[in-house]
């Protein structure tokens, strides 16, 4: 029988140059060490499990409450809408004016924040009315806060009872949608 190592001299001297006895990597005495150390690891790793597997718990009931109605509650976008406390209306508008936004605004909080059935359409129109209903009344604050002229004031409470009252429009158009189905 032929081998490969008969071919090649120089890798078979090789070879036989490696010492016979190669060292152990570590003795009886190392070996215990390590055995007795392994169930202590091993503990280790089964209280980090119990605890990863408890927080996992913990986040998922928590998140189940807040998705189901158990967790805090923010106001929402009517609130944010009203902006009545925040905002008093300026001298300038007329009475009726604001008695009438204000009846907007309330008619506007009495509704469920999203019904049932949504179209995408008017959604995202109601969305995006409440965004620049908030945008408006952060300009108001900041206005007043920073003293600005009554004329800059009042065209920003002009341009919210416009937005309140297209909100009130789409609004009112998708209840009468839900009505009729």
């Amino acid at each position: 029988m032929h081998t490969e190592l008969e071919h090649e001299p120089a890798l078979a001297r090789l070879l036989r140059e490696l010492p016979q006895d190669g060292v152990h990597p570590y003795d009886w005495s190392e070996f215990r060490r390590r055995a007795q150390a392994a169930p202590a690891a091993a503990a280790r790793v089964g209280r980090l499990r119990v605890l990863a597997a408890a927080a996992v718990i913990a986040l998922a009931v928590g998140a189940a409450a807040i998705r189901f109605g158990g967790g805090p509650r923010s106001a929402g976008p009517a609130a944010a809408i009203s902006g009545r406390a925040a905002a008093p209306q300026h001298p300038a508008v007329p009475q009726a004016a604001a008695v009438e936004q204000s009846r907007a605004e309330d008619w506007l909080e009495s509704l469920p924040q999203e019904p049932a059935v949504v179209r995408v359409g008017t959604r995202a129109a109601v969305a995006t009315l409440e965004d620049h209903i908030a945008e408006v009344d952060d300009l108001l604050n900041s206005e007043r806060a920073g003293r600005a002229p009554p004329e800059r004031v009042h065209a920003l409470q002009q341009e919210r009872a416009r937005l309140v009252s297209s909100l009130v429009q789409v609004r009112y158009a998708e209840t009468l949608a839900d009505a009729a189905r």
